[in-house]
């Protein structure tokens, strides 16, 4: 396709190298199928389709790398923890692959550097890191199968960053920790969301959280689900002892 070829030779010529040889420092092999890597780096506002008129950009990857980095972990804490029922297997390796932990993957490995987009990078969320790191897991695997992306993800998600110990006692989700404790101990609750009026630039949101109608806590971030969160970690420290002692 004419718009790989440009992209290919474009990428050979960058000023701040060579993308592919950069590219073959992070994967430890080099590229078979380079059109794939370059479909996970491309955004969607570049606005590039196929012949078919399907749309080129990192989504699809994603979605591949997902599903991909849930099966290696997922068989890794199967072998490691052999005492770990359903439940506790479940919760683990939704600890690996968290959406911060992917984020601080993604950007550890500077993987924003090689997006071609349209957006100023600066504008991107964190998450973009993240998404970069799935959409690569995709390409390995499309690109020189299971046993290669099984390597890959073992040399830079689980033997520098995947402790047993420390993962149990790492929290994911402030907000799913309290509602559990919530309606085990009865107790009602309510996340009171509203616009924030304040003069940042970016528009925030404020909520209030109550248990059993007694104000918590309260917190502010530029999304409902950030100021959620935060006002449960507020609201779960300020109740630590109540909530450790029921568990």
């Amino acid at each position: 396709m004419n718009f790989i070829r440009n992209i290919l030779n474009s990428r050979s010529q960058q000023e701040d190298g060579n993308f592919f040889l950069e590219l073959k420092e992070i994967l430890g092999f080099k590229p078979k199928t380079k059109s794939l890597y370059i479909t996970a780096f491309t955004h969607r506002s570049m606005n590039i389709k196929d012949d078919k008129g399907d749309a080129i950009n990192y989504e699809r990857l994603e979605f591949v790398g997902d599903a991909i980095l849930g099966s290696v972990i997922a068989a890794y804490l199967f072998e490691t923890v052999p005492h770990g029922d359903e439940g506790y297997l479940t919760k683990m390796r939704s600890k690996v692959v968290s959406r911060e932990h992917l984020n601080k993957l993604g950007e550890e490995l500077r993987l924003i550097d090689f997006v071609e987009t349209r957006i100023p990078k600066s504008n991107f969320g964190n998450n973009i890191h993240g998404n970069l790191f799935e959409a690569l897991v995709g390409a390995i695997y499309l690109d020189k199968g299971y046993g290669f992306c099984k390597k890959f993800i073992y040399k830079r998600v689980i033997n520098p960053h995947v402790d047993i110990e420390s993962l149990e006692g790492k929290v994911i989700s402030y907000k799913s920790l309290l509602i559990e404790w919530c309606q085990k101990e009865k107790n009602t609750f309510n996340y009171e969301v509203y616009d924030d009026t304040g003069k940042d630039e970016l528009k925030h949101f404020s909520v209030k959280l109550s248990i059993n109608d007694k104000v918590i806590s309260k917190a502010r971030a530029t999304s409902k689900k950030k100021a959620e969160e935060k006002a449960s970690k507020r609201a779960f420290f300020a109740l630590q002892k109540q909530i450790t002692k029921s568990q």
